[in-house]
């Protein structure tokens, strides 16, 4: 991996690796779906959320797309960039079900290149740049007028791998227990269960 010019806390040291998918990742193409139903980023029963569903690439990458709605503008008829930086930061969380454990947004870093219009989609993918230890750097692009039009918004990533615990003693009681009481989403967050 050459070195970056000026390297940022999401760019991978020169000792990171490009892992290999995990065996029991979705396959290719495989619609990752919501991880809570109500999450603001994936949930399909948030009123204003994003709604993204990201489907899993051939390698370690992603693909989504995030329909921009009235409610996600800041200037008038345009996205805001902090929904536009969650939109990032969502797609980027899904990597993670390819490396088959769960983690938490550690830092991220967004660089807005175009406006992005409401009742446009932005079309998202995102990809690991490198693990080393418990930390997973990656990266995504947001690009407007289809997956190969020009890019709206560029993002780097640093994620830090927890233990499912992380997650189930930190929220409000009455949302953990939302999450402990469904088997189904329980069983779903068993197999990434990780031992950092």
């Amino acid at each position: 991996m050459p070195p970056t010019p000026n390297p940022t806390p999401t760019t991978p040291p020169p000792d990171a690796v490009i892992p290999e998918r995990h065996p029991q990742a979705p396959a290719p193409g495989t619609h990752l779906g919501s991880h809570y139903e109500h999450c603001f980023g994936c949930g399909p029963q948030h009123p204003g959320g994003l709604r993204i569903d990201a489907v899993a690439g051939e390698g370690l990458d992603v693909t989504a797309e995030f329909h921009v709605r009235d409610v996600h503008q800041g200037g008038p008829g345009l996205a805001h960039g902090g929904v536009l930086t969650t939109a990032m930061d969502e797609t980027l969380g899904t990597l993670n079900w390819l490396l088959h454990a769960p983690a938490v947004t550690g830092r991220l870093e967004t660089d807005f290149l175009s406006p992005v219009p409401v009742d446009s989609v932005l079309h998202l993918r995102a990809w690991i740049t490198g693990v080393r230890g418990r930390k997973i750097y990656s990266a995504a692009e947001g690009r407007i007028g289809g997956p190969d039009g020009p890019v709206a918004v560029r993002a780097q990533a640093l994620f830090i791998q927890v233990k499912l615990e992380h997650f189930t003693s930190h929220g409000r009681p009455e949302d953990i227990e939302k999450v402990l009481d469904d088997p189904d989403l329980m069983k779903r967050a068993r197999a990434f269960e990780v031992n950092p």
